[in-house]
């Protein structure tokens, strides 16, 4: 038997065992399908701190708890030809903003763009899988959403603002589209989980506390961003000497984005708590889809971009560095590498696993962690 930290799971096992436990916790089949899609495209491209990691804190545990409504009921509020609000009504996350994608899609595809607002929906997994929707049908894909408080505005020790993701998905003539998937803070909470998982202590500058100073215990800091004493820096850092208020305030535009347009709620109100009991978050999000074919030929889009690309990963390299990468590369390398082997499965996912698999009856599993 393999060593815990070597342990691999196949993509089409864990894909399905999390299908498997959508199901058993009362999530529709199709809706099912839609999750565990979203989950594993997490696990496919490198990013540990969405996939299998969240099943069960975030998403199960949640159900469970009364906090998420398995079963996801759309409405739409308001629509027009090239723009939508729709509410989610406290379901699952996925199935909200693939929907949502979907019908920026279809209305981009009609009049060259569109756009779709959310409110009152849950964790909606990787933006980049959205945005990959779009690169597919050739089309330019935008994404954000708000998220609990976590990040402090710069010179503040408040978190106030969630990690707040500004996503972008653009076809190319690669193998592998651009995808600039990223937090507004300089590292998100899943990350500062895998830090946990690991035993591993946060870089300083990652988190400050209510003193103005960095924590780097992981465990202590998923506890004080909860109570409200620490907060994640934005995106340049502590103050402005390395220019924070830039992540700061794009942080801001996707709060504004994710609330303000579609009536929904922001900053403390997705706390999750209320008297100190859990509730719904009601997160907000938003997806452009902007049709290539609109402004030029999709073939010759694909083409420049594919050249911008190239040139930047052919430009001059720091001494000691061996290559440069663009955005998207790095993950279409890990679904490669993951494609062959596995996705790996820590020794705390693998309790996870262990404890879904006692408590749902997936007796179908045989595990060599167990």
């Amino acid at each position: 038997m393999e060593s815990s930290k070597e342990y691999r799971i196949d993509f089409e096992t864990l894909e399905q065992f999390m299908f498997d436990v959508f199901v058993k916790v009362g999530v529709p089949e199709e809706d099912a399908r839609i999750c565990a899609e979203v989950l594993i495209e997490s696990d496919k491209r490198g990013i540990d701190s969405h996939g299998i990691g969240r099943l069960k804190p975030v998403y199960v545990d949640s159900i469970i708890d009364g906090v998420i409504d398995p079963v996801t009921k759309i409405k739409v509020v308001k629509e027009g030809p090239t723009t939508a609000v729709i509410d989610g009504q406290n379901g699952m996350g996925q199935v909200i903003g693939k929907r949502a994608m979907e019908m920026a899609m279809d209305k981009a595809a009609k009049y060259g763009m569109g756009m779709v607002a959310v409110r009152n929906s849950n964790h909606y997994g990787i933006a980049g899988y959205y945005v990959l929707m779009a690169c597919k049908r050739g089309m330019i894909g935008i994404t954000g959403t708000n998220a609990r408080p976590s990040i402090a505005p710069t010179f503040g020790v408040e978190n106030m603002l969630g990690t707040n993701p500004l996503t972008f998905g653009m076809p190319t003539d690669e193998e592998f589209p651009f995808v600039f998937d990223a937090a507004t803070s300089v590292a998100q909470r899943g990350k500062i989980e895998v830090y946990d998982r690991l035993g591993k202590e946060l870089p300083e500058g990652w988190v400050i506390g209510e003193d103005g100073k960095p924590k780097t215990d992981p465990g202590q800091v998923l506890k004080d961003l909860v109570a409200g004493t620490a907060a994640l820096t934005p995106l340049g850092g502590i103050g402005e000497e390395m220019a924070g208020y830039k992540g700061y305030g794009f942080a801001t535009v996707v709060e504004l984005l994710s609330a303000a347009l579609q009536g929904g709620k922001y900053l403390k109100a997705l706390s999750g708590l209320e008297n100190g009991k859990k509730v719904p978050r009601s997160l907000g999000h938003f997806f452009i889809a902007i049709d290539i074919e609109a402004f030029t030929e999709l073939e010759a889009f694909k083409k420049t971009a594919g050249d911008i690309l190239r040139a930047l990963r052919a430009s001059k390299r720091a001494p000691g560095e061996d290559r440069i990468y663009t955005a998207g590369e790095k993950e279409y390398l890990a679904y490669l590498e993951r494609r062959e082997k596995g996705v790996p499965i820590d020794e705390s996912l693998q309790k996870d696993i262990i404890q879904l698999k006692k408590t749902l009856n997936l007796d179908q599993y045989h595990f060599d962690f167990e």
